[in-house]
């Protein structure tokens, strides 16, 4: 808006201008045309006041008539006094104000020639330093100093530039802040799996220690100490290929094949899965939906999550409980609730349960803390939201599929 408010007073300033100038010129040519007209109209009249006086027998219209009389009978008379009519003026006097005149006028062109000069420096010099002025953030942009505002609000070229060049930056911006968060992530990321691998490397050097030092231990023990090593070395496995997955989410590297799906085919399927976990805790799981909803998703995906969920409520519950999972649907959004009845989630658990590698108060001393936020990720890419409310009496996690 300001260049093109810029445009409209250069041109404002020059319309002006050349509105001076041309009354200037007019007015000119009007003061040399009476300036003419006046000596002549004087030099004639004294002409007609001598032939008045000498002859005044002549009458005056015969005169007006020879004075406006076309006819030109007069060449030879003024050239036998060197006057040549076709170049030169009658008047002496007229001649002198002719070349005075000559002289004003070339003045005046000059100062018109000079006074668009201007205006065009002028102009150039305001174009020649917005440019100036994007250089200047186009070499701090080099040197990576993104905290730049040159968004314009104008239409001129410039302007587009200039708001591209910001479209730029700030695109670059998001990318240096991405990328220095991806290494902070990456940072706290290797601190977090450091610590979980941590214990269980710590318990099998200690196993190892014990075996390879007491070469006679009984085979019993040295059974357990064997099962101890499988089950910690497993652990391991299952916190790498947990942590895998949630990085193939956090670097976009997932290629996800979506499709209309029936909600209670996943939640069968997640059910299969976790019916060894609630065997050895006597827990029922109860869906209480007999609808055929679809959501458009990745299947093995959203298993993946479901049973994650489900694996958090069967490790707060307490043997012979129930999970209870219905479905609900409107013009929004579909949803699944997932509630149990076991251990309450602290408050201040609350906020930080999707979190990875984050373990509650009441949380189960084998945990990881990573299914949570795998799950939460999951449903994140199929459009959806998680959120979880817990009680003393029950604790529900629902999940909202948004068809928009």
């Amino acid at each position: 808006m300001n260049n093109k408010i810029q445009q409209k007073s250069y041109l404002l300033k020059t319309g002006i201008v050349s509105v001076i100038l041309l009354m200037i010129f007019i007015f000119t040519c009007n003061y040399e045309y009476r300036v003419y007209t006046n000596n002549f109209n004087n030099k004639i009249g004294e002409i007609v006041t001598k032939i008045l006086e000498k002859y005044p027998n002549i009458n005056e219209s015969e005169i007006i008539s020879i004075l406006n009389n076309d006819e030109n009978n007069s060449v030879e008379l003024f050239e036998k006094y060197g006057i040549d009519l076709d170049t030169q003026s009658i008047l002496i006097e007229n001649d002198n104000y002719y070349k005075k005149f000559i002289i004003l006028k070339v003045i005046f062109f000059i100062v018109i020639i000079f006074s668009f000069l201007f205006l065009f420096l002028m102009y150039n010099k305001r174009r020649n330093k917005s440019i100036e002025s994007i250089t200047r953030y186009l070499e701090q942009i080099n040197k990576k100093n993104y905290d730049l505002n040159i968004e314009s609000n104008s239409e001129g070229q410039l302007s587009i530039l200039k708001n591209e060049i910001y479209k730029t930056t700030v695109m670059l911006k998001e990318v240096a802040n991405n990328s220095k968060l991806d290494k902070l992530n990456l940072k706290k990321s290797l601190e977090d799996i450091s610590h979980q691998l941590k214990t269980p490397l710590t318990s099998i050097l200690i196993i190892l220690d014990n075996l390879i030092d007491d070469e006679n231990m009984n085979v019993e023990m040295r059974n357990d100490f064997i099962k101890n090593i499988k089950r910690e070395i497993m652990n391991i496995n299952f916190l790498v290929q947990e942590i895998l997955k949630l990085s193939k989410f956090e670097s976009n590297t997932i290629e996800f094949i979506k499709k209309d799906i029936e909600i209670k085919e996943i939640i069968k399927s997640s059910i299969d899965n976790v019916l060894l976990l609630c065997d050895l805790k006597n827990i029922e799981i109860i869906v209480e939906a007999n609808n055929y909803y679809k959501i458009k998703c990745d299947y093995r995906w959203e298993i993946e999550a479901i049973t994650n969920i489900l694996k958090n409520c069967i490790e707060y519950s307490e043997n012979g409980q129930k999970i209870i999972i219905n479905f609900q649907q409107n013009n929004i959004y579909f949803m699944i609730k997932i509630k149990s009845f076991g251990k309450m989630i602290d408050k201040k658990d609350l906020p930080h349960i999707f979190e990875r590698f984050y373990r509650g108060k009441n949380s189960n001393s084998e945990g990881i803390g990573i299914g949570l936020a795998l799950s939460k990720a999951i449903i994140n890419e199929d459009n959806g939201t998680i959120d979880v409310f817990s009680n003393k009496k029950e604790t529900t996690f629902i999940i909202k599929y948004y068809r928009i």
